[in-house]
């Protein structure tokens, strides 16, 4: 017999405004604690020093991770001119300093230069394997790490404001896979000045944004009064850019097992027309509730992920 899950069967997505200091890893802890749901993960780590949003799935939910792990995203981060760290934000050491403070005009024109696809060097201490252990527990050992660049898509990035002569605050819309301290490490370099990230904040990530957005602390309040579940959105949440397919609930039968269906013409067409240029994933839904994923072939739907709601 195979061992029984503990917990319950909640299934939906909680948009965490995760505070600071609180690694993504607590978080997701804390979260299925509360829930005492039987599975959770999140999509998309958000450093501990970092705020913001931190999109948890649970149960079912958990399957459609995957999408948004390529979602876009939305960061707001404040710069503090004159000194550079090991770890390029507020918790590493000094590891150089100087006296020049770019001007916010300077700041405005080099920012260009860093939209589009660019090649980005991820920082040393970041979660990235090198031989098998994390580069941060390498660099925190002393060793030298050496990372190769990657390419990275970042759409937007403009300067919000600025404090005072140390700070300056930038926003960017970004791809996957883009780190906000390589930016401000690359940008001070550029402007032959000394910076690291002294606040950072995700507001966006794919659907999920801060007008979405529950603390700890209102999650807790609805906990005591026994409202928990109203902080859960849909499972298909994660997947609003995927075309929908209503279908049968003898078709919906056929998918749960695990066997392909067969679409008329019509349905066919109407697919092709809002699916993405090379995309063949659909999402089928009976009497308003996620089936399947699938994906389209020579005119027949195959199930790829299956859901239990």
């Amino acid at each position: 017999m195979g061992r029984r899950k503990t917990g319950e069967a909640i299934s939906g997505w909680l948009c965490l405004d995760k505070p600071y200091d609180l690694t993504s890893t607590q978080a997701v802890g804390r979260i299925r604690r509360a829930f005492n749901a039987q599975k959770a993960g999140h999509a998309g780590t958000l450093d501990p020093l970092a705020t913001g949003i931190l999109p948890i799935a649970l149960g079912e939910a958990t399957k459609t991770v995957s999408f948004m792990m390529d979602a876009g995203k939305t960061y707001r981060f404040t710069i503090a001119w004159g000194r550079t760290t090991t770890t390029l934000d507020l918790e590493g050491e000094t590891s150089a300093a100087s006296d020049v403070r770019p001007s916010l005009a300077e700041t405005e024109a080099a920012l260009p230069g860093f939209v589009g696809e660019i090649d980005q060097v991820p920082p040393a201490f970041s979660a990235i394997k090198v031989a098998g252990q994390r580069a941060y527990d390498l660099a925190r050992a002393g060793e030298t790490v050496e990372l190769a660049s990657r390419r990275v898509v970042i759409h937007r990035a403009c300067v919000t404001g600025a404090p005072d002569a140390d700070h300056v605050d930038i926003e960017i819309d970004c791809g996957k896979g883009v780190y906000v301290r390589a930016i401000v490490r690359d940008l001070a370099e550029r402007l032959g000045a000394c910076g690291h990230v002294s606040a950072l904040r995700r507001t966006r990530v794919g659907p999920f944004s801060e007008a979405r957005a529950i603390t700890l602390e209102t999650l807790e309040d609805l906990g005591h009064k026994a409202r928990l579940l109203e902080a859960l959105l849909p499972v298909e949440t994660a997947l609003d850019d995927i075309p929908v397919l209503a279908v049968t609930a003898e078709d919906a039968f056929k998918l749960k097992q695990g066997r392909p269906i067969v679409l008329v013409p019509r349905q066919v067409e109407d697919l092709k027309a809002r699916l993405p240029a090379g995309d063949r994933t659909v999402s089928a839904l009976a009497g308003g509730s996620l089936v399947a994923l699938c994906e389209m072939r020579m005119g027949r739907l195959e199930p790829v992920r299956v859901f239990h709601l």
